[in-house]
C-alpha cells in the first residue's frame, strides 16, 4: 500500500492535518511579526535586532522548561483529548496575536511567540508517540516520511504566508491574524476527528518539578545506547539544519545577489528536497524501519554540502536579481541541485531514526524519550546559533559556514556510526542486497513484533543471512556456520549483528556448545533467532534433510516457530551450483528476482523437526 493512502484513513489522515496546521500557524505567526516588527514599525536598527534575536530563544526556551512535563502528560492520558485542549490553547494563543498585531503591542507579540513554543513543545511527544499507536508495523516508515513531508511544506507555505499576508498594504495585520485564527480553528476541527489513542503509562507518577523531571527523562532516554545514539543523530541533524538556515540569507544575498524572493526560493527548494527524500524512505527501504539509509543520508549532506561551497564561493558582481533573473544566471543550477539534494537526503537520514527510536522504544516511555529528544535538539539548536555566531564573528562568509558544517558532518557521521556500528552494517547490508537482488517478501507480518520466536529457513547460498537481514522487519540473529562467519568484510555485518558461529560436533563441540547456549540466552531475552536446519549449504538445490538442532533448541527454550523459505537464490554466484559443475564462478543474473516467503508460526509442542522440513518444502516450492 501507498504510504499516500493513510491519508484517507482515519487513522492517520486527521492527526497529519492537525500537526500540518500547526507547523503553518507556527511559522506564519513568527514571519508575520517579524515583518511587522522589521518593517512596519519605524523601529530603529538595534531595537529590531534586539527583537529578532530574541524572538527565536522565546520560542525555544519552553522546549527547555517544559518538554519533560509533555512527555509526562503524553504517557499517563489519552493521547487525542491532550491534542484537543493544545488545539484549544492555539486559538486562544492566536486571539491573544491578534490584538498584538492590531496593536502593534510587540511585548505582547513575544509572549504569544513563548506560548507558541509552550503550544509546540506539548504536541512534540504526541505527535511522534501516536504514530506508532495508530499505524502498523509496515506503515511507520511512511507514516513518519508523511507527517515529515507535511511538516516541511506546511512551514514552507506558513513562512511565506505570513510574510505576504503582512505586506497587504492597509489591512495586513488584520489578514494575518484572521487567517492564523482560521487554521488554529480548523487544526481543532481536525483534532476532533482523531481516534483515541489510550495511555500508554496511566500509573505513572506526575512529577510537577521541570528540573528533577527533566533531569529523569534525559536518564531514560539514555537507557538504550543505541536509542539514544539516534537521538544525538536527529539533533546533530537539526545543528546541521540550523546552521544552513540561518545562513540562507546572507549566502542569498552577497552570494548569489538575490532579493527577498531568492531567499524564498531557496528555502523552498531546501523544504521541498526534505519532503522528497522523506517521502522516498518508504520504497527504498520496502516499508521497513531501515537505518541503513542513515549513513547514505550522511554522506549525501557532506558530499553537497561541499559542492553547494564551490558551486558560487565568491561574493556575488550584481545584486538585487529576483528569482526569475536568479534562475537565469550562470553557474544557478548547481545551487539549485545542491539545496534541494541537500533536502532529499536530509530525508533520508531523519526519517529512518526517527521511526527507529519509535520502534526500538518500549511504548509505556516513548513519549518521555520523544521529550528528551527534543530537549536534546533544543541544546543542538543553540549550539548551531552560537557555531554560526562564533564563525561569523572570525571573518568567515556564509558560504565557507557551510563548509565547515559539511566537514564537521564528516566527524561526527564517523562517530555515530563508530558508537553505533549497526548503521553501518544496515548500510553494507542494503547497498549489497539492494544491488545484487530484487527481493519479493510475502508473509512477514507472521514474525512476532515482539518476545522470542525461532525462524528456520532453508539454505542455499552464502547470502542467505544478508538477504534475511535486509528484508526482516526485527532484528534476528543468525546461527552460521563458523567459515561463512569469518568471510572478510563480512565478518563485520555478522558481528555486528551478534550473529552466533557453530560448527558440527566432529570438528568442534566447544563451538557447537557456545553456539547452543548463546541461542537459549538470546531467546530468554526476547530475541529472534534464524537457524539453517539443514546444517550447510544445499548441493543440489534441493532442501536437505532437517537436523535435530532444532528440537535440541526447543527443548531448552519452548518459543513459536516460523518457517521461512527462500526463493530463485540458486544458481547464483554465492551458491554452490557453478562450483558443483566446474564453472567459472561468474554471476548470470544481475538484480535478479528472489523471494523471501514466512509461514504462519507453529506452537513449541508442534514444531516437529518433520512438520517443519515439509512446510519450508511446501513455502519454497518448485523456485529453487
Amino acid at each position: 500500500m501507498s504510504q499516500f493512502n493513510l491519508l484517507g484513513s482515519r487513522r492517520f489522515a486527521p492527526f497529519f492535518w492537525t500537526q500540518a496546521l500547526g507547523a503553518f500557524n507556527d511559522n506564519a505567526f513568527r514571519n508575520a511579526m517579524v515583518m511587522l516588527v522589521a518593517f512596519q514599525m519605524g523601529l530603529d536598527d538595534k531595537t529590531v535586532s534586539l527583537y529578532t534575536n530574541l524572538a527565536p530563544a522565546l520560542f525555544i526556551l519552553p522546549y527547555f522548561l517544559f518538554s519533560a512535563t509533555a512527555g509526562q502528560l503524553a504517557e499517563k492520558y489519552e493521547k487525542s483529548r491532550i491534542i484537543r485542549y493544545v488545539k484549544l490553547f492555539e486559538i486562544a494563543a492566536m486571539v491573544i496575536a491578534a490584538i498584538g498585531f492590531y496593536t502593534h503591542h510587540t511585548t505582547l507579540l513575544l509572549v504569544v511567540l513563548f506560548l507558541m513554543g509552550l503550544h509546540s513543545t506539548t504536541f512534540g511527544p504526541i505527535k511522534y508517540a501516536i504514530l506508532p499507536q495508530a499505524l502498523k508495523p509496515d506503515e511507520l516508515v511512511g507514516g513518519n516520511g508523511m507527517v515529515e513531508m507535511g511538516t516541511q511544506l506546511a512551514m514552507l507555505i506558513g513562512m511565506i504566508a505570513g510574510n505576504s499576508l503582512m505586506l497587504i498594504h492597509g489591512y495586513g495585520p488584520i489578514a494575518a491574524s484572521a487567517t492564523t485564527i482560521v487554521i488554529a480553528v480548523l487544526g481543532y476541527l481536525a483534532s476532533r476527528r482523531i481516534p483515541p489513542a489510550p495511555a500508554t503509562a496511566p500509573d505513572l507518577v506526575f512529577n510537577w518539578n521541570p528540573a528533577t523531571e527533566t533531569a529523569r527523562v534525559l536518564g531514560i532516554t539514555r537507557q538504550d545506547r543505541r536509542v539514544f545514539n539516534a537521538v544525538l543523530g536527529i539533533s546533530w541533524f537539526w545543528f546541521f539544519g540550523t546552521v544552513l538556515i540561518a545562513q540562507l540569507p546572507n549566502y542569498t544575498r552577497l552570494n548569489l545577489g538575490g532579493d527577498g524572493s531568492v531567499n524564498t526560493l531557496v528555502l523552498t527548494l531546501f523544504s521541498l528536497g526534505t519532503g522528497i527524500g522523506a517521502l522516498l524512505c518508504e520504497r527504498m527501504s520496502g516499508h521497513r524501519v531501515e537505518v541503513g539509509l542513515v549513513p547514505l543520508g550522511a554522506f549525501g549532506l557532506t558530499a553537497f554540502g561541499v559542492d553547494l561551497y564551490f558551486a558560487h564561493p565568491h561574493l556575488a558582481t550584481v545584486h538585487g536579481l529576483d528569482w526569475l533573473g536568479f534562475l537565469h544566471a550562470a553557474g544557478t543550477w548547481r545551487v539549485v541541485m545542491d539545496l534541494t539534494l541537500i533536502g532529499v537526503f536530509s530525508g533520508f537520514y531523519v526519517v529512518p531514526l526517527f521511526a527507529y527510536v519509535q520502534a526500538r522504544t518500549p511504548r509505556d516511555r516513548l513519549s518521555r524519550v520523544i521529550a528528551g529528544n527534543n530537549i536534546l535538539n533544543a541544546l543542538f539548536i543553540c549550539l548551531a546559533s552560537g557555531f554560526g555566531l562564533g564563525l561569523g564573528a572570525l571573518g568567515l562568509t556564509a558560504v565557507q559556514i557551510f563548509l565547515a558544517a559539511a566537514l564537521l558532518n564528516v566527524i561526527v557521521a564517523v562517530y555515530i556510526f563508530t558508537i553505533v556500528p549497526e548503521f553501518l552494517m544496515r548500510f553494507i547490508t542494503w547497498v549489497l542486497v539492494n544491488t545484487l537482488y530484487r527481493v519479493r517478501v510475502d508473509g512477514l507480518e507472521n514474525i512476532p513484533e515482539e518476545g522470542p520466536a525461532l525462524l528456520v529457513c532453508n539454505h542455499v547460498s552464502f547470502m542467505d543471512p544478508l538477504v534475511l537481514m535486509a528484508n526482516l522487519r526485527r532484528p534476528a540473529r543468525f546461527v552460521m556456520y563458523y567459515k561463512i562467519f569469518n568471510i572478510p568484510v563480512l565478518k563485520f555485518v555478522f558481528h555486528t549483528a551478534k550473529a552466533i558461529p557453530i560448527a558440527g560436533q566432529k570438528e568442534d563441540p566447544a563451538v557447537l556448545q557456545q553456539a547452543y547456549d548463546e541461542v537459549d540466552a538470546a531467546l530468554a531475552e526476547g530475541d529472534l533467532v534464524c537457524i539453517f536446519p539443514e546444517g550447510g549449504l544445499t548441493r543440489d538445490g534441493d532442501i536437505a534433510p532437517f537436523r535435530p538442532g532444532v528440537a535440541r533448541i526447543l527443548e531448552r527454550r519452548p518459543v513459536p516457530v516460523v518457517p521461512l523459505a527462500l526463493r530463485g537464490l540458486w544458481g547464483s554466484v554465492w551458491s554452490r551450483r557453478d562450483s558443483m559443475l566446474h564453472r567459472a564462478r561468474l554471476p548470470r543474473r544481475f538484480r535478479a528476482r528472489v523471494e523471501l516467503v514466512a509461514g504462519a508460526p507453529y506452537a513449541p509442542a508442534d514444531a516437529r523437526l518433520e512438520t517443519l522440513e515439509t512446510r519450508v518444502r511446501q513455502l519454497r516450492g518448485d523456485f529453487a
